[in-house]
């Protein structure tokens, strides 16, 4: 296909593509994605809320070729997923973590586990020094570079996960539900790493949740459910749809709720605003 055609298939300002993706998994009737529509931009921080069975664990698996499309098109820089003699490519591009990292860690020594992957890419033995030593730094563990992974805490070893991801060099992170067996501290920690990536590093930050809170701070939230994105915007515009998210059984932020129950009150206030002090100041001016 000549590039300029290519070119017209997708946004240049994406890095990940969804054309009319349709998914259904073998010996399964029902489709589990059903036309999905999507361009992830370059450098943003995009949060895919939904619950489970909703689709986005699927999707996110599309992002770097564990799945390709049953119908439609998904594209990684330009890439088609489906073509396999370029699968290397999109798997440098697209880096993923998973749930469970004990499912991700292979050494015993959590240095050791995050040169595991440019090892395995024939990355030069200098180059990992300084990749794995920079990737640590980036999310906080360069201290525990010689501890043993086992040792850690749930947050410690998704950090180191996520380490081993970063020092693939990718442009693109996608996380499927990095917090889902993490308490509170290592939720925070985890969120606080993979935000800083995108603002600082200009990382391509993808994170599938079913935590409400996760997806506050984020560019831009998409909702899914059955298989379909129901919502997609910044994040106090999502949210201030709450009769939508409560259809679906989603929690949206205290200060939207707040706004909302006085709204139904009488009062003109906006939903779209997530953090405290712009929520006490809308309610003062209103007030007035």
């Amino acid at each position: 296909m000549p590039l300029g055609a290519l070119r017209e298939e997708f946004d240049l300002n994406s890095v990940i593509s969804f054309k009319n993706v349709h998914f259904t998994y073998p010996d399964d009737e029902a489709e589990t994605l059903k036309g999905i529509d999507l361009e992830i931009e370059k450098g943003s921080f995009v949060a895919v809320l939904g619950h489970n069975g909703s689709g986005k664990s699927t999707l996110a698996k599309h992002m770097n070729a564990i799945l390709t499309p049953t119908e439609g098109k998904v594209y990684v820089k330009g890439i088609d997923s489906s073509d396999e003699d370029r699968l290397l490519d999109i798997r440098r591009s697209v880096g993923m973590v998973f749930q469970n990292p004990d499912n991700q860690i292979v050494a015993n020594v959590v240095e050791d586990d995050v040169a595991f992957a440019p090892e395995n890419l024939g990355v030069p033995a200098e180059e990992i020094r300084s990749r794995v030593d920079n990737a640590l730094k980036q999310v906080g563990m360069y201290e525990y570079r010689l501890h043993a992974p086992h040792l850690l805490s749930g947050g410690q070893k998704q950090r180191v996960a996520i380490a081993g991801v970063i020092a693939m060099e990718p442009e693109i992170i996608v996380l499927d539900e990095p917090t889902a067996m993490l308490d509170p501290q290592g939720r925070r920690e985890v969120i606080e790493s993979i935000t800083k990536l995108c603002r600082e590093q200009g990382m391509t930050v993808v994170l599938i949740t079913h935590h409400m809170d996760e997806c506050i701070n984020a560019d831009r939230l998409i909702v899914m459910s059955n298989g379909v994105v129901i919502a997609d915007g910044k994040p106090g515009n999502v949210f201030s749809q709450v009769e939508l998210m409560q259809s679906e059984g989603l929690d949206v932020p205290e200060t939207t709720r707040l706004m909302y129950e006085l709204n139904k009150e009488g009062m003109s206030l906006p939903l779209e605003v997530l953090d405290v002090d712009s929520c006490a100041d809308a309610i003062k001016k209103a007030l007035k």
